[in-house]
């Protein structure tokens, strides 16, 4: 029986909504057993290919946890959801909050993400959420798709874990996702700030070795970055490397919005 599939329930920065259509040129996902992805940010990509079965993982033990409570705990999450108003003063109440309860945790970091300014995760220097109210004023939760996207989550393992960690799951024949949080501007030589820490250059290149052990593995990868002169040259592996443009898309409703290039590399023949 085939799965309806989910839209990503959480508005991400930096998402692959984008890349759907490439993905669906490179990958026929009934090929493959299993599905990893180690930088699951939105689940895009995830819950566009909708897998029988899947790893997702990320750095972010507050994105993971949505995950997890979503997948075991869809009813009281769409129970609080409810109870949550979608105003200045009660945003700036629950920003402040910190719940010990993991479900009623995963419904703030919803409500949060569909609220705020453009959805952005950004954390001060003590890990506290700090992005402003969004005035999202007509906004209203899918809660049939937050239901579909929990039974979507039903055979998926999901861990807090840095990528590296991920290995030791993947067998010959899987499939690996790979969506980093970009080190480097794109076509520029500055560096940018991810969040709370940086994926530094030597992030960069632990994720090259990362990819030479999944094929070491016999598995297969699908990687994005950002397409700039030290990634090409990190990545140069041999592997097939795409340049595509897109817009930008992250900015406010009037924000100039400019053409970026990104790369897609994968071993996927």
């Amino acid at each position: 029986m085939i799965k309806t599939k989910a839209k990503p329930f959480l508005r991400w920065a930096g998402g692959k909504r984008w890349l759907l259509k490439e993905i669906d040129r490179l990958v026929d996902i009934n090929a493959f057993t299993t599905y990893h992805e180690p930088f699951i940010g939105g689940g895009s990509i995830y819950f566009h290919l909708n897998p029988r079965n899947a790893f997702i993982s990320d750095s972010n033990h507050e994105l993971i946890n949505s995950y997890i409570q979503l997948r075991d705990h869809v009813e009281p999450i769409i129970h609080l959801l409810n109870g949550f108003e979608n105003t200045e003063e009660f945003y700036y109440k629950i920003r402040k909050e910190k719940f010990e309860d993991e479900i009623k945790e995963a419904a703030r970091f919803i409500y949060l993400n569909q609220t705020s300014f453009n959805g952005i995760f950004r954390v001060n220097l003590k890990g506290e959420y700090n992005v402003p109210f969004g005035h999202r004023k007509n906004h209203k939760y899918d809660f049939e798709n937050l239901k579909i996207a929990s039974e979507n989550l039903k055979n998926t393992n999901i861990n807090s874990e840095d990528f590296h960690r991920t290995i030791d799951k993947v067998k010959p024949g899987h499939l690996v996702f790979l969506d980093p949080p970009y080190t480097v501007a794109h076509n520029k030589n500055g560096f940018i700030q991810y969040n709370q820490k940086i994926f530094s250059l030597n992030d960069q290149y632990r994720l090259q070795e990362y990819i030479q052990k999944l094929k070491e593995i016999g598995a297969y990868y699908i990687m994005t970055n950002a397409a700039h002169i030290a990634i090409k040259e990190i990545f140069s592996n041999g592997d097939k490397m795409y340049e595509l443009q897109r817009a930008s898309l992250i900015g406010g409703k009037n924000a100039k919005r400019e053409k970026y290039s990104e790369l897609i590399l994968t071993n996927i023949l």
